[in-house]
């Protein structure tokens, strides 16, 4: 939201107030508050009739300092994000007219003897950020008559500011306006189903502003050298957090505000999709499950969308009778077939599902305020919403998804959650309706995962979720939303997808081959290739099939190479998946978490990093041809075996590839462990028979391997010494054959004992 007209002036109708000084402070061992009016003090006189903000500053972790700035102290309302808050003892110091709170390495400056306010962050005496003297407003609307609070954290030159959650809009936010507040608004404009207030640079920090209403940020636009954010209402709280690295920002805003589940290993399986308003049964759905057997293509999970249950009655959790006679014996002969179940549901209950009237009885529903159900049409007849700040109500709701899983159903796709009203809405326990119109999403989702933590323990929970907001990182995984059957639409959503993860969230899949077109036969196997090299897999649709036999045999093909090339990596994505459970760092990343030494990588977006040594470069356009960036080194196709030696300033490279290849490189010292005969996601990775060593440099080299339930296992370990190599493969159940790929060439030795030293000639 914008307050000035232009760089000197206030917006007409609005008055804005700024702290000028710290007239007083108060030092406390976890806490310091600073008191600010709005005029500078000259005598007793100026200490009436004047506002001021009391500036609270705390550290709920090593590294993160917070700054809660209130003009009015106003009764809490919730919700409220839930916070890890440690409650770090400060480190606090008066010194050159100034008062210094630390935490960690990270600094918080104050000036002091009627020196100009402003807020100081520093790292080893080096400013990383600051909220310059005027930054802070205090800010009246006469025009409306609303209040709002304002900050302004200064940019540095070449400043590139990332995230805000899965933002479809460029991928660096220098120059854009944006609000968080979920809307379902598809893959293609500002709108977003998944708006995070946190964002981070590449000068070492990030922002989390600790707020689950509407957050308006103006990101070098009003001021164009300054991130400002501003909320309704009498206080502000924010917390900056230092890293240095991206990933270090990320371990620490997870550590914060909580760490992504580990999936089960069978989800990074593919997923097949009945598509949205196709017909369907159980005969439609066997014939897809016996198809992809027949023509070799392996397949974890089927997913039922929505009309598994009747339209104009979602949600009823009821199976319709008509198309699935026989739902629980179905299930297990699903089960027979090696694969898990997923059904769609979402947390509205539309007025003639059987269920809307025992919700209206006993009080289930957001409401009006005169006490009728909050009602409207804009998804199923009359639908309302299931209240889940009423712990009846979410056990309600628990129970019919019980039902579900004691029938067989393994996962749910926990699809809307974005339209939530604000207008006459009253909740339960009285929450606020702009707080809870973001929140929502997580007590819905929250409800759906803790059923199958309860039915499935934590090592089979997983969902399929489409909006979000803080702390949803949880309850993964999360997929785009609707995209297009267009190639622009293929890179929004990579694009989306990767703001998306670097806002604290470890895993996200994508609709291949698009939602609401049809789909060609060259994008569907273009977006195959990306969609399989994307942490979760799934093909989904609106008007067709997407089953690779539908568009021609090549399709068939290409979808059966790529599902098994995901499954040969699994021993290595799986142990990534592990890496993103503990730290918070993605599976998939943009290319700058894994070089941020290479300033060229920090405009990157069509292009990410699987884990620490895979690069991906999907390929845009009808040609087949790409252009792609990497980064100094050594890098080798595992598609094609093609060797690339980059000096350390980088290069681009320009290719043409066929629908069975695209660049997947994997950089100098990978080791990965493959199994290209897996039949499913979830197998003992430490039978694995294949040993693929990349560009080995001289020295030792280790690479953990965990097992298909994420346990660390212990450590393959390569040395290497000119022509000797020693490999260590205990940790494994028997001795692979080992592949040593150096420049053009590929070795290929079988190995007999579980240490042994090779020399190559």
């Amino acid at each position: 939201m914008k307050f000035t007209n232009g760089y000197w002036l206030t917006r007409d109708g609005l008055e804005i107030n700024n702290p000028q000084e710290v007239y007083d402070y108060e030092v406390k061992d976890k806490d310091v508050t600073l008191y600010s009016p709005y005029k500078k003090i000259n005598d007793r006189g100026d200490t009436l009739n004047l506002g001021m903000s009391t500036i609270k500053v705390t550290s709920p972790q090593k590294n993160i300092i917070g700054i809660k700035i209130t003009h009015f102290d106003k009764l809490p309302t919730g919700p409220n994000f839930e916070i890890n808050d440690q409650e770090q003892k400060l480190e606090t110091k008066i010194h050159d007219d100034q008062l210094s709170v630390k935490s960690g390495e990270l600094t918080a400056n104050f000036p002091l003897n009627k020196k100009d306010f402003k807020i100081d962050f520093t790292v080893n005496e080096k400013t990383i950020t600051k909220s310059e003297y005027g930054a802070q407003g205090e800010i009246t609307d006469h025009n409306t008559s609303k209040h709002y609070m304002r900050e302004q954290l200064s940019l540095d030159i070449g400043e590139m500011v990332y995230g805000l959650g899965e933002r479809f809009t460029p991928f660096i936010k220098n120059g854009q306006t944006v609000d968080i507040w979920n809307k379902d608004g598809g893959t293609g404009s500002e709108q977003s189903y998944k708006n995070i207030p946190f964002y981070l640079t590449n000068k070492g920090y990030g922002v989390f502003v600790n707020h689950p209403e509407n957050v308006s940020y103006e990101i070098a636009s009003e001021n164009v050298s300054r991130v400002q954010f501003s909320v309704s209402g009498e206080s502000l709280e924010y917390f900056v957090i230092y890293g240095p690295t991206p990933k270090e920002i990320l371990e620490n805003y997870t550590t914060l505000t909580g760490k992504p589940a580990l999936p089960p290993a069978w989800s990074f399986g593919l997923w097949l999709s009945t598509s949205f308003t196709t017909d369907y049964s159980e005969e439609t759905v066997m014939k897809f499950i016996d198809g992809m057997q027949e023509r070799d293509i392996p397949l974890d999970v089927f997913h039922f969308d929505c009309f598994w249950m009747k339209g104009f009655e979602w949600t009823s959790f009821e199976w319709d009778k008509e198309q699935f006679p026989d739902p629980k014996g179905m299930l297990k002969r699903i089960h027979d077939k090696d694969l898990k179940v997923c059904v769609w549901l979402n947390p509205y209950i539309a007025q003639k599902s059987r269920l809307f009237k025992i919700g209206q009885e006993k009080g289930y529903f957001i409401k009006h305020s005169d006490g009728n159900v909050w009602q409207w049409d804009l998804w199923q007849a009359g639908q309302g919403i299931v209240d889940f700040t009423n712990p009846k109500a979410v056990e309600w709701y628990k129970d019919y998804l019980r039902e579900l899983m004691d029938m067989g159903v393994d996962a749910f796709k926990t699809d809307f959650g974005e339209r939530i009203p604000t207008e006459d809405a009253v909740y339960f326990d009285g929450s606020d309706p702009e707080k809870m119109h973001n929140f929502y999403t997580y007590q819905y989702n929250k409800a759906v995962f803790d059923v199958i933590l309860e039915k499935k323990g934590k090592d089979e929970a997983v969902l399929f979720a489409r909006s979000a907001t803080v702390g949803s990182q949880k309850f993964p995984v999360h997929w785009g939303g609707d995209n297009l059957s267009r190639y622009t639409s293929m890179a929004d959503s990579l694009r989306g997808g990767l703001s998306f993860l670097l806002s604290g969230f470890g895993f996200w899949s994508h609709d291949i081959g698009g939602f609401e077109d049809n789909a060609t036969a060259d994008i569907y196997k273009r977006w195959t290739q990306f969609g399989l090299l994307s942490s979760h897999s799934r093909y989904h649709g609106n008007i067709e099939y997407r089953v690779p036999w539908n568009y021609d045999d090549e399709a068939v093909d290409v979808t059966r190479k790529f599902v098994k090339n995901k499954l040969a990596l699994m021993p290595y994505l799986y142990n990534a998946a592990v890496d993103t459970h503990k730290s918070g760092v993605p599976l998939m990343r943009p290319v700058f978490m894994e070089f941020p030494e290479d300033e060229n990588s920090y405009r990157l977006d069509t292009q990410y990093m699987l884990g620490n040594n895979l690069m991906v470069a999907p390929i845009f356009n009808e040609q087949g041809s790409v252009k792609y960036y990497l980064p100094g080194g050594q890098w080798t196709n595992i598609l094609t075996n093609q060797y690339y030696d980059i000096q350390d300033n980088g290069q681009w490279i320009n290719e043409q590839y066929d629908y069975l290849n695209l660049p997947l490189l994997a950089r100098e010292n990978s080791i990965l462990l493959m199994n290209p005969e897996a039949k499913h996601a979830n197998y003992d990775y430490l039978n694995a028979p294949e040993l693929h060593l990349f560009q080995m440099t001289n020295g030792t080299h280790d690479q953990p391997v965990v097992d298909n339930h994420g346990k660390k296992i212990g450590l393959i370990t390569i040395g290497r010494h000119g022509n000797e190599y020693t490999i260590n493969t205990q940790v494994l159940n028997n001795p692979p054959i080992l592949f040593i790929h150096e420049k053009d060439t590929v070795e290929k030795i079988t190995l007999t004992e579980a240490e042994q030293k090779i020399t190559l000639s």
